[in-house]
């Protein structure tokens, strides 16, 4: 796979609260700025793949989306239902649809209006589709109570420190503050975390990701037609998967995941080290997620993340700039759609248009997605070169 695919085009819409724009507004923009970006029409898309909607949901939304935007008809079509692991998901899915010449352009979207489209009461509801509905919803469980069941057992058992998890959130907004898109861009400090409402322990207000509006889009084709497009492509190296529970009473260990697996098969099948990684692009929802997925993908031992955080290694100008765009946590999260921000942000570092966050001599990057309680995984390298 190394190279024989490229990233040609991508698109993102206004982030934060975008309240004129619906969520299929929002995926026909994105869309439509990803492929003025790589200088192709929209009759050359012939495979769709869309992450859906929580506020519009549709059995069928990557037919929705051809409609939207005047596609009579794909090749290769479907609907990603990994959450925060889709878009990561859906280049490789993307990439094996062209390799066996189902479809030659690519087309993958994912936006949400989850911040104007519904209410707090509307939002907690629609986000009971990820939990099981015999065992887990009775009893009531939040998303974040049951992420935070992995940061508290994590602290238990390698006294990770609520001063470490608040370095994710003030690195994350320190990119943010470089980037005009983010929703926040105000300057934090670990006081001002651990100062923030408690949510849930260990979790305060700035522990989590923001609630948005936004849509981003990107498109997948050949090495050798990439050659002919607007943009410099940008390269698959490698890539891989792994999923395993449902439901978080399943889950064998809280403070390891499955992005080991997924990351092995990514670094596997790209040939390089965790060395050459210039910076990564991984899940945020929540202060510990990063953490345990660093440990996990490899860049520090287990029970290391939070001092590795801790360090100003993930800031601005650090060892490992970890999300660059200001992340889930201080950029935006618009609900499964979240993970696509992390892609797009990849593809502007390695094209070095990232203006002033760009990542100097940026080469080489991953991009990890995960969902549904750290349980879905998916990782992709890439190039520039």
């Amino acid at each position: 796979m190394t190279r024989q695919f490229a990233i040609v085009g991508i698109g993102e819409t206004q982030l934060g609260r975008v309240s004129d724009m619906t969520s299929w507004e929002l995926y026909i923009q994105a869309a439509e700025l990803a492929l003025e970006d790589a200088g192709l029409a929209k009759g050359e898309i012939d495979g769709l793949l869309t992450c859906g909607s929580l506020v519009e949901p549709h059995p069928r939304h990557h037919i929705g989306l051809a409609e939207h935007l005047g596609i009579p008809v794909v090749r290769f079509s479907d609907t990603l239902h990994t959450v925060g692991a889709a878009a990561a998901a859906g280049l490789q899915i993307a990439a094996a649809a062209i390799m066996a010449d189902l479809c030659k352009v690519v087309l993958v979207a994912a936006a949400d209006n989850l911040l104007s489209g519904l209410t707090r009461k509307e939002g907690v509801a629609a986000m009971t589709l990820f939990h099981n509905r015999e065992f887990t919803i009775p009893y009531g469980p939040l998303i974040a109570s049951m992420y935070a069941c992995q940061a508290n057992r994590h602290m238990e058992e390698y006294r990770t420190t609520s001063e470490q998890m608040a370095a994710v959130a003030v690195a994350a907004r320190k990119h943010a503050m470089l980037n005009p898109q983010a929703q926040q861009s105000t300057l934090i400090t670990v006081e001002d975390v651990l100062n923030s409402r408690m949510i849930t322990t260990p979790f305060h207000m700035l522990d989590c990701a923001q609630v948005s509006d936004g849509g981003a889009a990107f498109l997948v084709t050949t090495a050798e037609r990439a050659k002919d497009l607007r943009q410099k492509p940008v390269y698959l190296l490698g890539a891989g998967q792994a999923h395993s529970q449902y439901d978080l009473t399943l889950i064998p260990d809280l403070t390891t995941s499955d992005a080991g697996i997924s990351s092995e098969a990514a670094f596997r099948a790209a040939g390089v080290e965790h060395q050459d990684i210039d910076f990564v692009q991984t899940y945020d929802c929540f202060t510990h997620a990063p953490i345990i997925l660093l440990e996990d993908m490899g860049f520090c031992e287990k029970g290391e993340g939070g001092a590795f955080v801790s360090e100003g290694k993930i800031e601005p100008g650090g060892a490992l700039p970890m999300n660059t765009h200001g992340g889930l946590l201080s950029c935006c999260h618009a609900g499964i759609t979240g993970g696509i921000f992390h892609l797009v942000e990849a593809v502007r570092q390695l094209r070095g248009q990232a203006g002033e966050r760009q990542v100097q001599d940026a080469k080489i990057g991953l991009v990890h997605g995960s969902g549904d309680i750290l349980t879905n995984h998916a990782t992709v390298i890439l190039s520039g070169e």
